[in-house]
């Protein structure tokens, strides 16, 4: 009997030896990510190995994200909401949600990538722009602004995703420098001209080739990434003119929670998003801008700053009225 029980005790110690060092000898954060796990998964393992802290992920749309730590409050188990929009940021920071973040942190980045409040950064940028068939379209004929695909040439020619929270955000931008009235009236002449919608960017630049349509409303960087795969991919994309609200310049960017038990782990991976080698990882394999200055980007690649004077002038802390952007798109009918 003897001899069975320390076997016993043997077996349960190696066990322990093995499980330990992963549950209770590591640290543990939560996060919920807006970003996609197909795009940021890779960081985030490799942090797991670098800080031996143990990451859960609740991956989904910023958007809904937002509206779960709000309704979750001070009973969210999450540490940090890492928003691929400042939209969804702005909402949880108005909610009360977040803590401010030390200065020596904010001061890593200019004053326009962060709020002003202090209690969310950005980690990386991204632009809207409009993409469009190589092959049909004439590329002198294109609009010089995103109003102008109401027009009758493009009728059943145009792509849109009004439940992406990137196009959520770009349409928050539109109310605040346009007003309600102005976009309700443009969102019914794209639907009367018959804007099709698709889930996402990648199935609207997906549709292009396919010849379904000609243009989309989409984010800078899938293109790239179709091209990674397909050099003679068929689509180009541009900018609207100058201050136009399709030329929306947006950022991902992070919170720590108030309610949050893990502090030192949260601000571990805010510094680790914004280390020099993981900026230039999300420029080189995400196709993002990076937010860090100075950074030393392969030929070809651009800066926020370099594109900065195409975006329209928004303070991003304006795009967190979620609520206002989903009623107008109800009142529409486009969700």
């Amino acid at each position: 009997m003897t001899r069975k029980f320390s076997i016993t005790i043997t077996c349960i110690t190696l066990i322990l030896l093995t499980v330990l060092p992963y549950t209770l000898l590591s640290q543990s954060l939560t996060v919920y990510s807006g970003r996609s796990r197909a795009l940021v998964e890779p960081l985030i393992q490799k942090f797991e190995e670098e800080h031996n802290i143990r990451i859960n992920v609740r991956y989904g749309s910023s958007t809904q994200l937002a509206v779960a730590l709000l309704e979750e409050g001070s009973r969210s188990p999450a540490d940090v909401f890492w928003a691929q929009d400042a939209g969804a940021l702005g909402a949880v920071h108005r909610g009360g949600m977040f803590q401010e973040l030390p200065p020596v942190l904010l001061s890593t980045l200019p004053g326009q990538f962060h709020n002003s409040d202090g209690t969310w950064i950005a980690t990386s940028g991204r632009a809207r722009v409009m993409a469009y068939s190589i092959p049909r379209v004439d590329t002198t004929a294109l609009p010089e602004t995103v109003f102008a695909l109401t027009d009758s040439q493009w009728q059943g020619r145009v792509g849109w995703a009004p439940s992406n929270g990137s196009f959520q955000s770009f349409l928050t931008s539109m109310r605040l420098l346009e007003g309600e009235d102005a976009t309700l009236q443009w969102l019914n002449g794209m639907k009367d001209n018959g804007a099709q919608s698709y889930i996402n960017n990648s199935a609207l630049l997906q549709a292009i080739a396919a010849g379904e349509i000609d243009i989309a409303l989409t984010n800078h960087y899938y293109l790239f990434r179709f091209r990674e795969a397909d050099s003679q991919f068929p689509v180009e994309q541009t900018f609207f003119r100058a201050g136009d609200p399709g030329n929306l310049v947006n950022v991902a960017g992070i919170g720590m929670l108030s309610t949050t038990d893990s502090r030192d782990e949260a601000l571990d991976f805010i510094r680790y998003l914004l280390e020099q080698e993981n900026q230039r990882w999300v420029t080189e394999e995400v196709y993002e801008y990076p937010v860090r200055i100075n950074l030393d980007l392969t030929p070809g690649r651009s800066s926020l700053q370099d594109i900065q004077d195409l975006s329209p002038e928004l303070d991003l802390d304006e795009l967190s009225d979620l609520d206002g952007t989903l009623n107008l798109l109800r009142r529409a009918g486009l969700l």
